[in-house]
């Protein structure tokens, strides 16, 4: 289903206008969820580290034992090109993605150089800097290396994703804290998160249970040039309590602010807008 409006889709070789079928019924991904995706943007003309997202998607490929087949200079040159035919003031969600089309022994192993290959841009307008958004926490948690394919950003893990924000939801938040299988706080169900304390910027140490992503990659890159301390370490749900500030780091948003955490709110703070406006000077510079 899409989330946008207007949709351009390159499939086997060319562009399409729409949202055009890409897979069939007995295609390995449809029925065995072995596909593979990343997300990058366009908006006011620029496409920051669209190079590392294309990257990125042949990598997780690799991790569902799906063999790319789009080298990563090509697949940028191929979101250029898509690119130039949308309307230059619209912001767009470039998603490029595999699936697996065969199988081998029982089916069940994705044959080798059997690969669906797609490219969906899909105009979904950037949220303002003071869309905000809620936190709860949920039973559910991020899984790990040895049962799931953490490693990758694939679309068989996101009914997790999916449990954690109906849990939200229904509670009456927009989103969730989860927690990694020891009880820390890994990210949100959608995004990696960040908290302020004292003016300094604090976020979950990477450790294997969720993707460390682009985005917040480069905010801490920002941050630290710009003077801020930053620390990448093991976070409690009590951390995020006493919190100043706490905001979520994504390629769709880039920074959302969160107003509160179950019965603790926070108000618009500084470096939230601080690492919003570092971004975008950034993203708009000649090294964005």
């Amino acid at each position: 289903m899409a989330m946008g409006t207007s949709i351009r889709t390159y499939f086997e070789g060319t562009w399409h206008a729409g949202d055009v079928p890409i897979m069939r019924a007995a295609d390995h991904g449809a029925w065995l969820g072995s596909s593979v995706f990343d997300g990058a943007r366009y908006f006011e003309g620029v496409m920051p580290d669209l190079h590392a997202h294309c990257e990125r998607v042949n990598r997780s490929a690799e991790a569902l034992m799906i063999t790319p087949t789009v080298s990563t200079k090509d697949m940028v040159e191929l979101v250029k090109e898509g690119i130039a035919g949308c309307p230059k003031d619209a912001a767009i969600y470039i998603r490029p993605m595999y699936w697996a089309l065969d199988g081998g022994y029982f089916s069940i192993l994705p044959n080798p150089n059997t690969t669906g290959f797609a490219i969906c841009l899909e105009e979904i307008p950037m949220p303002k800097a003071t869309d905000a958004t809620t936190l709860t926490q949920t039973r559910f948690c991020r899984p790990v290396l040895e049962s799931s394919v953490v490693n990758a950003k694939a679309g068989c893990l996101y009914p997790n994703n999916n449990r954690m924000l109906a849990e939200a939801r229904s509670k009456g938040f927009g989103n969730t804290l989860v927690a990694d299988a020891l009880g820390n706080v890994a990210e949100s169900a959608t995004a990696n998160v960040f908290m302020v304390k004292d003016g300094e910027v604090f976020t979950p140490i990477a450790n294997g249970t969720f993707l460390s992503g682009i985005t917040r990659a480069r905010h801490l890159i920002n941050l630290q040039t710009n003077g801020y301390k930053t620390h990448e370490t093991v976070l409690s749900f009590a951390d995020f309590r006493d919190a100043d500030e706490v905001f979520l780091s994504g390629n769709m948003a880039k920074v959302t602010p969160v107003s509160a955490f179950d019965d603790v709110g926070y108000q618009p703070g500084p470096v939230t807008q601080a690492v919003r406006d570092m971004y975008w000077d950034w993203a708009l510079s000649d090294d964005g």
